[in-house]
């Protein structure tokens, strides 16, 4: 393991940031198209997030719902969230409301008829988004971008219900997205280069730090996260307990580990009453009403202050399920069974060619999952304990599950002491 300074993590982390703006084969002189109102549908947690980015950097926003009700919760929490900051002295009071005035609440998609951009975010759901698409097709002006914000279904899918799949791309904001920096630009089989120009530039109007990357299941940054989750969860039905796996990852250096962070994001995401699916200790927890902090209880229970406290009602679930003895795995093997196989899906992304360069794969997850500074990202943090490691640990993980193989790559960057931030298997394709 090597370790290097504080000053070269920086100068990496620098370059690498810099380095995502390039796209390799775009040309610089690439026209853009003019984005001067932009469309968002749906006005949740993530379209209200959206429209904020625009509002405040300038860009008129007609932002849509299915009724007035949603429309007005949508309208209010983005005031609310104007007037926190400028209660905090960020900004004055008439900024709020030359922000709010560039919002224009609409119930009909036949309204974003004259958006120049129009950025769908609703629920992940592949039927809802080919229906959303099939009707933008019809009322969308000639020329206007079409994005749709999912986080990891098929853009090409969901491109292929318009007749133009060059105007389709993806725009992924993580939540919240009024706050979070990173943008994955998901550029789809169709995507035509002014788009992905467009985009990118729009990236920096909005003050985002974006990354271009391919379509796959999850793309790159939720790709390695399910890699991570799939490795926890598989943890917990050995007997290790859901706060021991988060306390390890929270001492490599992540302020919310993978059952804090499901806490928060609610474990009722994609579950309803009654449900089976391939998660029964989540199944069971949501059937006690243990749906996250929200409820203040879900693997964690939670005070007044939402701190999080081991549950023994966790623990009986978890013993009831499992039926396995609790387990004293320590912090240092635990991390290498939830790290290292992001490593390795990092490594598979890029010899499917879904993300231009290792770097920025570390862009991604420096920005947008928390990754700690200190350990430069993913691909970083391979070369830091070396492909050997890196390997070692992955052939036993594969033995168990063969989706956790090494990947090819990988063999022969331990074989040959290559470095997984000098990889290069030639760039995106699409």
């Amino acid at each position: 393991m090597i370790s290097p300074t504080e000053t070269e993590i920086g100068a990496y982390i620098a370059a690498a940031g810099k380095a995502a703006w390039d796209v390799p084969g775009l040309p610089a002189n690439t026209p853009l198209r003019a984005i001067k109102t932009v469309g968002i549908i749906g006005a949740g947690t993530m379209g209200g997030g959206i429209a904020m980015n625009f509002a405040t950097a300038g860009f008129d926003v007609r932002i849509v719902e299915t009724t007035q009700d949603a429309l007005d919760r949508g309208l209010k929490v983005v005031r609310g969230n104007y007037q926190r900051s400028c209660d905090k002295g960020r900004f004055a009071q008439d900024e709020v409301e030359a922000r709010m005035d560039r919002l224009d609440g609409r119930l009909t998609l036949a309204d974003l008829g004259e958006c120049d951009l129009v950025i769908e975010a609703v629920f992940e759901d592949m039927d809802l988004k080919r229906k959303i698409f099939t009707e933008l097709d019809r009322v969308a002006k000639p020329g206007a971008i079409l994005a749709t914000n999912t986080s990891a279904l098929d853009i090409d899918k969901i491109a292929s219900m318009t007749k133009r799949p060059e105007d389709v791309i993806g725009l992924h904001f993580f939540s919240p997205a009024n706050v979070m920096k990173l943008l994955e630009i998901v550029r789809a089989k169709h995507t035509s280069d002014d788009v992905v120009a467009s985009c990118m530039s729009l990236a920096k109007d909005i003050n985002k730090i974006a990354a271009l990357v391919g379509v796959c299941p999850g793309f790159v940054g939720n790709r390695i996260l399910f890699a991570r989750q799939i490795q926890a969860n598989k943890l917990v039905y050995q007997g290790v307990m859901p706060w021991d796996v988060d306390a390890a990852l929270n001492a490599f250096g992540f302020k919310m580990g993978p059952f804090q962070m499901s806490d928060l994001a609610g474990l009722d995401i994609g579950w309803s009453k009654g449900a089976t699916t391939d998660n029964p200790i989540r199944d069971a927890l949501c059937e006690l009403d243990r749906r996250g902090q929200k409820t203040k209880a879900g693997f964690y229970d939670y005070d007044d202050a939402r701190r999080p406290i081991p549950s023994d009602v966790t623990a009986g679930i978890i013993h009831d399920i499992t039926g396995a003895k609790p387990s004293t795995m320590s912090a240092e093997e635990i991390v290498e069974i939830c790290i290292y196989p992001m490593i390795n899906e990092a490594v598979k992304i890029l010899e499917e060619n879904k993300a231009q360069r290792p770097s920025d794969i570390d862009v991604v997850w420096l920005n947008g999952y928390g990754w700690p500074a200190d350990k430069g990202g993913p691909m970083f943090f391979g070369d830091i304990v070396g492909a050997q490691a890196v390997l070692d640990r992955m052939e036993k993980l594969g033995a168990e599950d063969s989706a956790f193989a090494p990947a090819d790559t990988l063999r022969a960057l331990a074989a040959t002491g290559s470095k997984f931030t000098n990889i290069d298997t030639g760039g995106l394709k699409v």
